[in-house]
This record gives structure tokens, C-alpha cells and sequence, in this order.
């Protein structure tokens, strides 16, 4: 006959090999259940735009954001990490992307708003690069499931410019 120790290991073996089956499973669903995210994201003012003491454009921008992304909520998410970035390029740099606004969203009920919001962080250029730049405004999301991968994706929408002077 084989010892308790043998038994225990076996049971508690048996039962993880049934938990990672059904982990892998419930990760796996996810790839079935149908995302469709919106949102909008407008400019309302400028509030300045100026160039710093050591030569670096900032600029600071009130923005109305308007975003559902319930759609990403299935029953195997924990949580989604959204934020908008301001997306440019310039001689130095193919892609620059700085963060003006972010938020973790735990609930379905939460993931549909409407905020007016100043950039939450500084909106800087290393250089004097912003003068009549045109840019896009990103909103990226990466959804933190409770077991499997995490993945992410953005919306571009495009057709912003900075104005050519200083204010």
C-alpha cells in the first residue's frame, strides 16, 4: 500500500493539473467574446503653450473625453489601465508619445465616461519641436484579466495641430 504522503501528493498533483486546465480554459475564452471599444477625444482649449526657461516646449490642453469601453469587461477581467497619449514625430525621434491622461478601471459600470479634464501630466518637448506640430490623441487600454495574458490596444484619431506661435 502506498503511505499518506504518496496519496497527498497525488490528490494535490491531481488538483493542480484540474486548476491550470481550467485556468487555460478561461483564458482561452476570452478570445471568443466580441470587443468593440469607442471613444472621442476633443481638444476644448489650449490653456498655454509656452517654451521653458531651458529651451522646452509645454503645452497645457483641457480635453473632453468621451470613451465605453465596457465591451472589454468579460467575466474573466480584473481590471483595465486606459490612458491618453499625445503621439508626434520629430527630426530626432520617429514616435514620441507623452501621457496626458490615465485611469484603472475596475468595474463594467465604470468603463463608460465622460470627462473634462486638463492634461493630468506635463505635456513637454524635449527641444522646441511643437510649434505648429500636428499630433494624434491615443487612447491605449490594456486589460488585466484575473488568469491568462494580458493584452492592449489603442484608437488613433488624428487631425490635431499646435499652433505656430506661442501663447
Amino acid at each position: 500500500m502506498h503511505s499518506f504522503g504518496y496519496r497527498a501528493n497525488a490528490l494535490l498533483t491531481f488538483a493542480v493539473t484540474i486548476l491550470a486546465f481550467i485556468c487555460a480554459i478561461a483564458s482561452f475564452s476570452d478570445n471568443f467574446s466580441n470587443q468593440n471599444p469607442s471613444a472621442q477625444i476633443q481638444i476644448l482649449n489650449i490653456n498655454w503653450f509656452q517654451k521653458q526657461p531651458h529651451g522646452n516646449d509645454e503645452v497645457s490642453l483641457t480635453l473632453n473625453i468621451t470613451a465605453d469601453l465596457q465591451s472589454l469587461f468579460t467575466w474573466n477581467t480584473k481590471q483595465v489601465f486606459a490612458f491618453v497619449a499625445a503621439e508626434y514625430e520629430t527630426s530626432k525621434n520617429a514616435l514620441n508619445q507623452v501621457s496626458l491622461w490615465d485611469a484603472i478601471i475596475h468595474e463594467k459600470e465604470h468603463a463608460k465616461f465622460w470627462i473634462q479634464i486638463s492634461n493630468k501630466y506635463r505635456f513637454i518637448d524635449q527641444g522646441h519641436n511643437l510649434r505648429g506640430k500636428d499630433f494624434n490623441l491615443t487612447l491605449h487600454w490594456h486589460v488585466m484579466p484575473k488568469t491568462g495574458k494580458m493584452f492592449a490596444d489603442k484608437i488613433v484619431m488624428s487631425g490635431y495641430r499646435l499652433p505656430n506661435a506661442y501663447r
